[in-house]
């Protein structure tokens, strides 16, 4: 759903940076020209630590409209009824959560629906601090790909790429949401064209951020949600911990709900690494 100059744009990139997704050998080529998101082993590799990625939901955990999306309310309690139990209301897209294609779309795929096998996968972990922390406002670019690819190789097929902004050092801030006087939010996400570029070079499974969107903080028109996830792909939001991880080798686990036509939800988000 991309405006035609940046589809042109995007398709005058690729023949220059394919060889780079696809690597030398023809077994890549094979795969990336076989159905989206094709069975693959489970693991990037044997499993010696597990990290959380995912921070605990609290009452005033940084949304995206700025107001509480987290309540809960004692029911049962251990020293009137000899056990405990929580009344849980949320909104979907709080916390570190995950968003199904159906947030987006109308009548796309809805959370309870996404494919169990797309939810573990390998993780690339693109790491663009440096830039972050002089513009709140930058994004992961194709430019930024180009380079990750460069240095690591092509990304793996089912693949969550996920941007490392260093957001997570802001958390219990304003500097979090970093919204100005005019209440314009700034903070980093995918720029469109390296979404599109994903969509046409790369099986990538989902993208995950270290923000609250994955769109960069002023957008406007949403225009990152509404090209990747029409495009029957998910997203991750508030991811934690991303600087405990290699930027390749790791397999992510996303935990995610399942309720009847839900359009994301809470997710704990687990690295094997």
């Amino acid at each position: 759903m991309c405006h035609p100059i940046i589809v042109e744009y995007v398709k005058g990139k690729a023949l220059s940076r394919r060889d780079l997704f696809r690597g030398s050998a023809a077994a890549g080529a094979a795969i990336a020209a076989s159905a989206a998101l094709a069975p693959r082993p489970v693991l990037a590799q044997s499993a010696s630590r597990a990290i959380d990625l995912t921070h605990t939901l609290t009452y005033d955990f940084p949304t995206y409209f700025g107001e509480q999306q987290f309540f809960d309310e004692e029911v049962f309690t251990y020293a009137e009824h000899s056990f405990n139990l929580k009344m849980l209301r949320v909104n979907e897209h709080t916390g570190t959560h995950i968003d199904a294609p159906l947030h987006f779309t109308d009548g796309g795929t809805s959370i309870d629906e996404v494919p169990v096998e797309t939810l573990v996968c390998p993780l690339a972990v693109v790491d663009i601090q440096e830039k972050a922390d002089t513009d709140p406002d930058a994004q992961v670019t194709p430019d930024d790909l180009t380079a990750w690819i460069a240095t690591h190789g092509p990304i793996p097929p089912g693949a969550c790429v996920a941007q490392n902004a260093g957001w997570q050092r802001r958390l219990g801030t304003p500097t979090f949401r970093n919204a100005d006087d005019a209440g314009t939010m700034h903070f980093p996400g995918f720029h469109v064209e390296a979404v599109q570029m994903l969509l046409e070079e790369a099986e990538v499974a989902g993208i995950g951020v270290d923000t609250l969107s994955i769109d960069y903080g002023p957008s406007a028109d949403f225009i990152t949600h509404y090209t990747w996830l029409p495009a029957n792909r998910w997203a991750v939001e508030n991811m934690a911990n991303l600087d405990m991880l290699p930027a390749t080798g790791a397999t992510l686990i996303v935990g995610a709900p399942k309720h009847q036509g839900g359009t994301g939800g809470p997710c704990r988000l687990i690295a094997l690494t």
